[in-house]
């Protein structure tokens, strides 16, 4: 199926609540989606990392501003 949607004429609101709808379906359905192993993989190395001290958990608000800092 071929979907087109209309995204020059779509503003910015428009377009983020669309992903924001096809987003809420995909998380309705996740249980069709199994999780790849490199997954399982990635989080038990983060964890190790939190585990021995090489790596730490920021707030929100300041991943945030690093964020914002880092794209202006």
């Amino acid at each position: 199926m071929k979907i087109k949607l209309p995204l020059d004429k779509m503003t910015i609101a428009e377009k983020l609540q669309t992903m924001e709808t096809i987003w809420n379906n995909l998380m309705r359905r996740s249980a069709e989606f199994p999780t790849p192993p490199w997954h399982k993989d990635i989080l038990k190395k983060r964890e190790e990392n939190i585990i021995n001290k090489e790596d730490h958990f920021t707030s929100w608000e300041k991943a945030k501003k690093k964020i914002r800092n880092t794209v202006q």
